[in-house]
């Protein structure tokens, strides 16, 4: 099939269906049928696998027996396939029997339908939607691996600015992290809030030529990854991308990370690489921040998952984790403890300034990349700052990131020196005692020439947000400390 095409041709037959209502509804229906289409193709290769493959999906709800138009008149449409799909597909996948006997590559199409929804009412357009869909031929290896294009098109459009945080993080971005972070066949990568799977994915192609090489490869391959998301959507979307990538049992998880109490983390797996993007800019709730160490409590998700990553990095792991300014400078009791912690008990050894507009058009927050390991305290610390590239004043949607806009910085990386430009660090190393005698500010090597910009104003009120939720924190412990000063209890 011509899979240029592919998604203009599907909006363009969403477009004339009354109950489909803006981009997050047709995203939201493509990829619930889309899910089925490339599982149904999935299991057939399982079937040719294993002969004692038994599916978790009844027969009559396979992709192949109910979706597949043979054009022969008999195939579900108009009315008669509304209600199959409403009252029949939907209760039936929504409602599969599961145990924890039940293998994750099978508990995946409950977890794809709990929160999923049929938005679309003209059945003979539904049909004409799955007819497309049904075109590609994901056995065949080089249609099933061109289709990756697509698909990423699909996680860039389910962005939208201001939503907790939540943006896409560019492939230049979390490629450029798996390159230095080198993961090996045979260790786990874990995301702890894993949206749609960008770190796992890039983590994967960075080790797929290895896998290829042996069956006993291509099964460590297939149990490199593990990953979190708690919205359904972005899960279903990360877990579909792991069938497109070849990890036929995705450990890929529908729940929430910060709920889970930090006594628990002992009994958990700990990872050798973690790789993250958290969502910032959140507020969480009393009973979520109970979780952690009081002194580690924050009311910045971004905070949270720090401490999380402190708590599962396994001995000699890794970590690149993506965070906002406010982490840097940030000077409430939480943030300085969560700094201290990482300084005394971890490397800290690399902190990349990205320039602005990264992620744009989602938000124009200024975010940095801090890698480090779980090996010995920090001793010095290496700042970059990775400039905007000559040409450029914003990134954009049509002028997004690319690798290439890393190149010094990946030369930097293995031949670190201090850099001037213009009389200002571009990079330079600061000592452990320099950064404690600082505050734990580590705010180093910005950008000193950024040109005013106006912001949108949503922009603009995340900003302001984000300094709000740093100013509370540093109130609410003043406060709390304020009836013992006074004699209290």
């Amino acid at each position: 099939m011509a899979i240029t095409n592919f998604v203009k041709r599907i909006q363009d037959v969403m477009r004339n269906d009354a109950g489909v209502n803006g981009d997050a509804q047709r995203i939201e229906q493509i990829v619930w049928i889309l899910f089925l289409k490339i599982y149904d193709a999935k299991e057939e290769e399982w079937e040719l696998i294993n002969d004692d493959y038994v599916s978790i999906i009844p027969d009559e709800y396979k992709w192949r027996n109910w979706a597949v138009d043979n054009k022969d008149g008999l195939a579900l449409t108009g009315d008669a396939l509304l209600d199959f799909v409403n009252n029949k597909l939907f209760p039936t996948l929504k409602n599969l029997e599961v145990s924890e006997d039940t293998p994750m590559n099978q508990i995946m199409v409950r977890y794809a339908f709990e929160d999923a929804n049929n938005y679309m009412k003209d059945g003979i357009l539904l049909r004409q939607v799955i007819n497309i869909i049904d075109e590609i031929d994901f056995i065949e290896y080089e249609e099933r691996h061109a289709f990756g294009s697509i698909y990423e098109s699909f996680l860039k459009d389910l962005q939208s600015a201001g939503n907790s945080g939540e943006f896409y993080t560019p492939r230049a971005v979390t490629d450029f992290m798996v390159k230095v972070t080198k993961p090996r066949l045979g260790e786990r990568v874990a995301d702890f809030a894993c949206g749609t799977g960008g770190f796992l994915v890039s983590a994967l192609n960075e080790l797929y030529d290895e896998s290829l090489t042996s069956n006993e490869n291509k099964e460590i391959y297939n149990n490199t990854v593990y990953g979190v998301e708690k919205k359904a959507l972005p899960h279903i979307l990360c877990v579909t991308n792991m069938l497109l990538h070849d990890i036929d049992n995705p450990e890929i998880i529908h729940g929430n990370t910060l709920e889970t109490d930090c006594k628990e983390y002992r009994k958990l797996e700990k990872f050798d690489l973690v790789l993250m993007n958290p969502p910032y800019g959140g507020n969480e709730k009393d009973s979520v921040k109970a979780n952690f160490p009081m002194e580690l409590r924050s009311s910045e998700t971004a905070d949270l998952f720090m401490d999380i990553i402190m708590f599962r990095l396994k001995k000699d792991g890794r970590c690149g984790i993506i965070l906002p300014d406010g982490f840097l400078f940030g000077t409430d009791n939480a943030k300085v403890n969560i700094k201290k912690k990482l300084l005394e008990e971890f490397n800290l050894h690399t902190v990349i300034r990205m320039p602005h507009s990264v992620f744009a058009p989602y938000t124009s927050i200024t975010t940095n990349i801090l890698f480090f390991e779980n090996t010995h305290p920090t001793e010095e610390i290496w700042f970059y700052r990775l400039d905007m590239p000559e040409g450029y004043k914003n990134f954009s949607k049509t002028k997004p990131m690319k690798l290439e806009h890393f190149a010094l910085a990946l030369k930097w990386w293995d031949n670190r020196e201090e850099i001037e430009v213009d009389g200002f660090p571009k990079a330079k190393k600061y000592t452990v005692d320099e950064i404690v005698a600082n505050g734990y500010n580590i705010d180093l090597c910005g950008f000193p020439h950024e040109e005013e910009e106006i912001l949108d104003p949503m922009d603009l009120i995340n900003q302001y947000q984000e300094k709000r939720a740093s100013l509370n924190a540093e109130i609410d412990h003043v406060l709390e400390k304020i009836p013992s000063m006074l004699g209290g209890n």
